[in-house]
């Protein structure tokens, strides 16, 4: 009689622990994916000289990378939705191969330009699929995995300049052909993530119906509303954090006169904030509510980007590091607050807000490189400075999202069972 409970708890910790390797595995990949493409950005200053390029054409490098990643994520989402396709990052992560190589070997602008767009078809696969992956393994903690796969990414962003400064700089662009190991690393272990993605696809089906009639209650609501306000809110978030990524350490060089390597070092600190803020954003929101993180983590900045042109090189230091740490640890909750608000498309949410957030990224590093040539990157910090004023907005969002047909319906949806999820 007790034979079967404990083999049935036998088989629920093998489940679990499948999953967390699931979930850090994908995380990993997640890292090895973003260190790839945090390279780009990370030899602008070689690429500048080399190619006599100026900060318009620094822009545009990132306007590619980012626009076809973005473009093609809604898309790829939607579609994954609907023919969920396990094997599909292994795909990915092989564009991003190519590029990867493409750019190592690049000697002119045009060539710069095709090995970014290739790295950024990669990604537009990549994060909505794994987005899906890091839910499915979450067991029902879904704020928690969205840090954790996050994290990866952050972690590998903030890993390009170190290794750029470190490797690439000493021994020169064809260095960068070195970093295909880490490709093919990622795809051996996408190869068996997509594995297990399958199987537990083909062993739990998706419950279409119920998730449409969950999406059609949303609709009902507020979710228009929420979703442009937390569209504002992603446009906010990621607009200041280009003017870090892709400008900070011309900024660091023109204002305090450091080297290359001492500047990289800097936006490797700061990208080592929002590693640590993604981790941090996921869990709180898990326990506090989506709402309140992403109100705290966007308004809540502003007081530190405001005083960030105005002090000088250890100040800097210490507010990148806070304005990282507080502005990373909304977008786990940007996404998980979306993904509640319309169940049962996680692949298109994920591949929206990433999406956008690539647009919004590209889209302004085009603008601020040509703002930053007719003025100047002093003006440029100072502008970006109000852009958190932006998160004044999350004061709009309702204050539960929570899909309330997204549990099974192993109770039976009595109005007294739902009283309790509705209460605050």
């Amino acid at each position: 009689m007790n034979l079967q409970p404990r083999n049935t708890t036998a088989l629920a910790k093998a489940t679990q622990s499948t999953a967390v390797a699931v979930l850090a595995a994908i995380s990993v990949c997640h890292m090895l994916n973003d260190v790839i493409q945090s390279l780009i950005m990370a030899i602008y200053p070689m690429l500048k000289e080399g190619l006599a390029l100026d900060f318009g054409q620094i822009g545009f490098i990132t306007f590619t990378f980012q626009f076809t990643a973005s473009v093609l994520q809604p898309l790829v989402g939607y579609i994954t939705d609907r023919y969920p396709t396990p094997y599909s990052l292994v795909l990915g992560m092989s564009s991003s191969l190519m590029g990867l190589l493409l750019i190592a070997f690049a000697t002119s602008y045009v060539a710069v330009l095709a090995a970014a767009a290739l790295i950024g078809m990669g990604s537009s696969v990549f994060h909505p699929e794994s987005s899906r992956v890091a839910r499915l393994a979450s067991g029902g903690r879904h704020g928690m995995a969205q840090s954790v796969f996050q994290v990866g990414g952050n972690f590998g962003t903030a890993l390009g300049p170190l290794l750029a400064a470190f490797i690439v700089l000493p021994y020169g662009q064809r260095s960068i052909a070195w970093f295909s190991v880490v490709a093919l690393v990622g795809i051996v272990l996408l190869a068996g993530i997509g594995a297990w993605y399958g199987r537990t696809l083909r062993a739990s089906p998706e419950t279409h119906p119920s998730e449409r009639e969950a999406i059609a209650e949303a609709t009902h609501g507020k979710v228009g509303l929420s979703v442009a306000i937390l569209m504002a809110l992603t446009f906010s978030k990621h607009f200041y954090l280009v003017s870090i990524t892709s400008f900070f350490i011309f900024y660091l060089i023109h204002t305090y006169g450091l080297t290359v390597q001492q500047a990289q070092l800097h936006l490797f600190i700061f990208l080592g904030a929002v590693a640590a803020g993604t981790v941090i954003g996921g869990p709180i929101g898990d326990r506090i509510g989506a709402r309140r993180v992403i109100w705290w983590s966007i308004f809540g900045v502003l007081p530190f980007t405001l005083a960030l042109p105005y002090v000088g090189l250890t100040g800097t230091a210490i507010l990148s590091v806070i304005i990282g740490l507080i502005l990373a640890s909304a977008f786990p909750a940007i996404l998980v607050y979306a993904q509640g608000l319309i169940p049962g498309r996680v692949g298109m949410v994920a591949g929206l807000f990433f999406g956008l957030a690539f647009g919004i990224a590209g889209i302004g590093a085009a603008f601020l490189g040509w703002l930053a040539d007719v003025t100047s990157i002093d003006f440029v910090y100072h502008i970006c400075a109000f852009l958190p004023a932006i998160g004044m907005l999350a004061a709009f969002l309702p204050e539960t999202a929570k899909p309330r047909p997204r549990r099974k319906p192993g109770k039976r949806s009595a109005r007294g069972a739902a009283r309790p999820h509705s209460s605050r």
